[in-house]
């Protein structure tokens, strides 16, 4: 299988032609498309796949063990009947009943990392894609932390902050759990707020502003003014992929060195439909 490769921005991001994923992948083959997602800072396009969901389940478990939206009972239900590796991103509704989450990731985060154990991977195939809009952003949080000053780094290098779920409380995921303080109250974990990559060995800056609660040892002002900066420096324009989806997309990214936004214009427009898989990881580092 020969592969072309190709980066899609000057710092974030590789797409990839000419792989069928559907079939086997070899080691030989894994190891090229990991390296490029290592190499693409953590987000890799695939395009032009026809994949059924053990396809994808299948492909997806080359990269860990997969999640189950059965562990998740406020999510269980976006997971597709008899694939519960699967959660349904989508708008579409069957019998006035939604598909999936329409909203699902309508702010700037990584994936679970109010969790001890955040996801790893998490790896989208759009199935269904609106005539325009339902784009989907991406920051570089390689070069978040690469483009502070060496002041900013040794402030940071250290540090601690606080994920938990309550600081999306606001936002469409937060408002599921409504009436249910018990359960958020017990979904938080503490992180480096700068981390070591396993695979590339480099630094990368570990906020968000769906989940960074507060910096460990600080006030909730000098926090909160904090990580304010931290938030816009990590999202500011030049750090940001934007993809533009197409049928049959499968995008894969690493939490671990990224964060995303699923922008939410395309309501009027039409259908978005799309199969997530996730991956879990081990305990960030420093």
């Amino acid at each position: 299988m020969s592969l072309a490769i190709q980066t899609v921005s000057p710092h974030i991001g590789a797409e990839v032609l000419g792989a069928d994923l559907g079939q086997p992948v070899g080691d030989n083959l894994f190891r090229e498309l990991h390296q490029a997602w290592v190499d693409a800072d953590g987000l890799l396009i695939v395009r032009d796949q026809v994949l059924t969901p053990a396809q994808q389940i299948a492909f997806s478990r080359r990269f860990g063990e997969l999640a189950s939206a059965d562990e998740n009972p406020v999510i269980a239900k976006y997971a597709l009947p008899g694939h519960p590796e699967i959660f349904r991103v989508s708008n579409k509704k069957k019998d006035g009943e939604p598909l999936g989450r329409e909203d699902a990731g309508t702010y700037w985060h990584s994936d679970g990392t109010w969790q001890a154990w955040p996801s790893k991977a998490s790896i989208l195939y759009a199935i269904e894609i609106p005539r325009v809009g339902g784009n989907t952003m991406f920051a570089d949080l390689y070069h978040a932390w690469e483009t502070l000053s060496p002041t900013m780094q040794r402030l940071l290098d250290g540090l601690q902050a606080v994920h938990a779920m309550a600081n999306a409380g606001d936002t469409s995921y937060g408002r599921e759990f409504a009436g249910k303080d018990e359960v958020i109250a017990s979904k938080s974990a503490t992180h480096p707020l700068v981390i070591t990559h396993p695979d590339s060995g480099r630094k990368a800056l570990f906020v968000n502003r769906g989940y960074t609660a507060q910096i460990v040892g600080m006030s909730r002002t000098e926090s909160d003014a904090l990580l304010g900066f931290l938030f816009q420096h990590s999202t500011a324009p030049e750090l940001v992929y934007r993809h533009i989806w197409r049928p049959n997309d499968l995008v894969i990214w690493d939490n671990r060195c990224t964060a995303h936004y699923a922008i939410p214009d395309y309501k009027a427009v039409g259908d978005r439909y799309l199969h997530r898989t996730s991956v879990k990881g081990d305990r960030p580092m420093q």
